[in-house]
């Protein structure tokens, strides 16, 4: 879904890339029709946004901070705000949106924050984010609604981490939460060919979201959305090797939404497309990571 509003001379185009309970995620693009004009508005929610195109000034209630590509832009809920281009004529953003309450049970879930308000508004491109920023960028447009929560999830964490002194890192998990853990992966086992999501297997393991996809990832080596995919795609290999079923069918029938998704991820990680993997006898490939 994409909505265009325009005030003061700025164009705001905003396209709705996926959202849950309490977060959703957008690409935002800014453009100005002079060097003159100024954005003003109030945070509807907590915001984290990931500047990808174009610099621009950015004031609000801790003062004032340019934000360059690469940087995350932080925005308190309700807070006022203002964004000057006089050296671009634009920007282009990929936004998370936190309610307050959503925002304060990641807190609590993360174990060095001491409070959840922001007193900086910007992250600069800084190599404790380097990896997450360029995840986020690869991958702006998500073709799976747990993708995107897992990513909205794991950046407002990692903020989180940073503000208060840390840098991300992973804990052992208590032996409970293995158990835990255990329970969500036979959950998938069970249920992959349907759109799971983070909050449901969070649920279904008693454990806050947050905490749940930092002990899943702890535990497993992979994230869920990751788990979930290779399990579609272990039973898709199958289902091509044991059936004369079409491609399509086999794609539907195992978890992808569309079968082109299907057919690019299967190659990226078996090395052939299904069609050649059916052909060569499940035999002669060789897997990727």
């Amino acid at each position: 879904m994409t909505a265009s509003t325009s005030c003061s001379g700025v164009t705001t185009t905003r396209r709705l890339i996926a959202a849950g309970c309490g977060w959703r995620v957008s690409n935002i693009v800014y453009r100005a029709d002079s060097r003159d004009c100024r954005l003003e508005g109030r945070h509807e929610y907590v915001s984290i946004m990931a500047i990808t195109e174009g610099s621009f000034r950015y004031r609000s209630t801790h003062g004032s901070a340019i934000l360059t590509p690469g940087a995350l832009m932080l925005g308190n809920a309700g807070d006022p705000f203002e964004c000057s281009y006089e050296h671009s004529l634009g920007d282009r953003c990929i936004s998370f949106n936190y309610t307050p309450e959503f925002f304060e049970r990641v807190a609590r879930a993360t174990p060095t924050a001491k409070r959840i308000d922001f007193k900086t508004h910007r992250i600069p491109l800084i190599p404790a984010m380097l990896v997450r920023i360029a995840a986020v960028e690869a991958a702006s447009v998500f073709t799976d609604v747990i993708r995107a929560e897992e990513t909205a999830l794991q950046i407002a964490g990692d903020v989180l981490t940073l503000l208060n002194g840390a840098t991300p890192s992973g804990r052992q998990p208590s032996r409970r939460d293995e158990n835990r853990i255990m329970e969500a992966l036979h959950l998938i086992e069970a249920r992959f060919r349907e759109p799971l999501s983070i909050a449901e297997l969070a649920h279904q393991s008693c454990m806050s979201m947050y905490h749940f996809l930092r002990v899943f990832r702890n535990v497993v080596g992979v994230t869920p959305h990751q788990f979930l995919v290779r399990t579609r795609l272990r039973h898709a290999a199958i289902a091509l090797a044991t059936t004369d079923e079409s491609i399509s069918v086999i794609a539907f029938a195992n978890g992808f939404g569309d079968l082109s998704t299907f057919v690019n991820t299967f190659r990226r990680v078996f090395g052939l497309a299904p069609r050649e993997y059916r052909a060569d006898g499940s035999t002669n490939f060789r897997a990727r990571q």
